[in-house]
């Protein structure tokens, strides 16, 4: 059906196409007629030159277009100054994070196991496990609120009170203490990784995110890489009764609690409330993102967008909400099976404690170097699928050297394979999924979903390295190859639709069944919106 919203659509692309073809004869025009005088009521029509300096940015006021110019050093100031106040505390919080999450991995291979008395068996992994339980049920809870909360405030709480847990892990003497710490850990870690992703989606355009995601992103493989190193020197601390795996609690936890009190007073909460950006910074902050959203966002600030079940609804029907969840679930079978036991599939390469951890670095180092090349080339391209398949493939290649080779150097090289791949696509994964919701509650609600039910691989991922396997582990790395294979399958079908997608919408395919009520609460749907492939 050719609706009348229909109808505008394509009448503002032939419109533009029209524009574009005169701007040319602009300055021509110019000289040989002169400036006519018009009423305040008449309609006008200016066709100006392009201009290499600037940037169109179109917002909405109710059915009427305008159009503004923000100065391209402006719209650099403006990521210049997000990232020097927004992206050292996000790395910071995420650093901690995982800190905090993995040191028991740490921990195991210098005696907790043996001092709680759950050296064998599986009771070692079921405490693994607890910690995902609350951190599935409430991702999506805690991401509707961080708005209603402020950001700067709800992040920084959440970092203190784990930071305060993870203290008290030290105490710990029995298997029952280390579950209900494992549990608190979760809980207060839950909203943690939706919650960043949506505030970061508040301040940056959809294809200057995902840099930015890489940024913080790179803090998990760097805590492997430094939380190895330093949990081999505090585990020599012998003293106050207290020997060698609670010192790599007690530091840990009062570093973070402390770092989470400095972020109370550092971190902004949306674009509108930032006081290190001038008004004029702030106004070009709001209409860039009022842009960027392609008819996607009613409301230009963030701050005036109203909760609404219908954009929850919307996110759940959404395709891509589900093949991403598909995709980043058999990714976390294998990244959480790594990260949590890498230094035990290193000592079964026949290292001993302190040298297994010294060698979980050089795995993590890599992964950082190649989070932060992937996601930048993925923002220049303005892609996530291809690099999301190319680093599927890179990974199932290390898992192969593990299960395929006996010589120990290959299987370690086999590491740092698996960690070049699967670390980028956790970020790959998450601003892919942030680039094709909107508005905010629609975003919020995908990204929070996505976590919970994701983070479901925590049930095979905690259980598949077993005392019983080692030294070789040939059950985790089969289980890890596999789900990696799936992940590669999903996604080839994941690119493929949205692809189909765009086609249809850049035909006029879906600008059938639409009105002019419509128009603001189409959200990623609306006809103009392009899905990021």
């Amino acid at each position: 059906m050719w609706t009348p919203l229909a109808a505008h659509l394509r009448s503002q692309e032939y419109h533009s196409s029209l524009i574009s073809f005169l701007s040319p004869l602009s300055n021509v025009i110019g000289l040989l007629l002169p400036s006519a005088n018009m009423s305040d009521e008449a309609p006008r029509v200016s066709v100006d030159l392009p201009k290499p300096e600037l940037i169109q940015v179109k917002t909405q006021i109710g059915n009427e277009g305008i159009h503004t110019e923000i100065d391209r050093q402006l719209s650099g100031q403006l990521d210049h100054k997000f990232d020097r106040h927004i992206i050292p505390w996000v790395f910071g919080i995420w650093l901690f994070a995982f800190v905090d999450r993995s040191n028991i991995g740490n921990a195991k291979i210098v005696g907790l196991p043996e001092d709680l008395g759950i050296s064998t068996g599986i009771s070692f992994n079921v405490a693994l496990l607890v910690f995902y339980i609350p951190y599935i049920l409430v991702d999506v809870p805690s991401n509707w609120i961080v708005k209603h909360v402020k950001a700067g405030i709800y992040l920084p709480s959440l970092i203190t009170a784990w930071g305060l847990v993870s203290t008290f892990v030290g105490f710990t003497e029995s298997l029952a203490g280390l579950i209900v710490a494992r549990l608190l850990l979760g809980l207060f870690e839950g909203g943690l990784l939706g919650g960043i992703v949506v505030y970061l989606a508040m301040f940056y355009p959809r294809h200057q995110m995902l840099k930015r995601v890489g940024y913080f992103f790179c803090a998990a493989p760097l805590s492997g890489a430094f939380g190895g190193l330093l949990a081999s020197g505090l585990s020599e601390i012998r003293y106050g009764g207290y020997n060698r795996w609670p010192w790599i609690f007690f530091v840990e936890g009062i570093v973070t609690t402390l770092f989470g009190i400095v972020c109370f007073f550092v971190m902004p909460h949306t674009p509108g409330d930032s006081k290190f950006l001038t008004m004029e910074e702030r106004a070009a902050a709001l209409r860039r993102m009022k842009e960027d959203s392609h008819g996607a966002a009613a409301e230009e600030d963030v701050n005036n967008e109203k909760f609404d079940w219908h954009w929850v609804r919307m996110a759940f029907k959404a395709p891509q909400l589900w093949f991403s969840c598909l995709i980043w679930f058999f990714l976390l079978v294998s990244l959480y099976s790594y990260s949590l036991f890498l230094p035990t599939i290193i000592n079964g390469l026949g290292y001993q404690s302190t040298q297994a951890q010294l060698l979980t670095a050089p795995p993590n180092v890599a992964a950082v170097f190649s989070v932060l090349i992937i996601t930048r080339l993925s923002d220049y391209t303005k892609a996530r699928g291809p690099y999301m398949l190319l680093n599927c493939l890179i990974a199932a290649a290390g898992y192969v050297m593990l299960l395929a080779s006996k010589n120990n150097a290959v299987r370690y090289a086999g590491t740092v394979i698996i960690a070049i791949g699967i670390y980028p696509n956790s970020a790959l994964i998450m601003g892919w999924l942030s680039n094709n919701l909107a508005p905010h509650f629609v975003r919020a609600t995908g990204i929070g979903f996505l976590i919970a039910f994701a983070n479901t691989a925590a049930f095979i991922a905690t259980f598949i390295y077993l005392p019983k396997d080692k030294p070789d582990y040939i059950l985790g790395h089969s289980i890890s190859l596999g789900a990696l294979l799936l992940c590669f399958v999903v996604c080839c079908t994941q690119v493929l639709y949205l692809g189909r997608e765009n086609k249809k919408r850049a035909l006029g395919d879906r600008d059938t069944g639409l009105t002019f009520g419509d128009v603001d609460r189409l959200g990623h749907r609306h006809p103009k919106f392009r899905y990021t492939i």
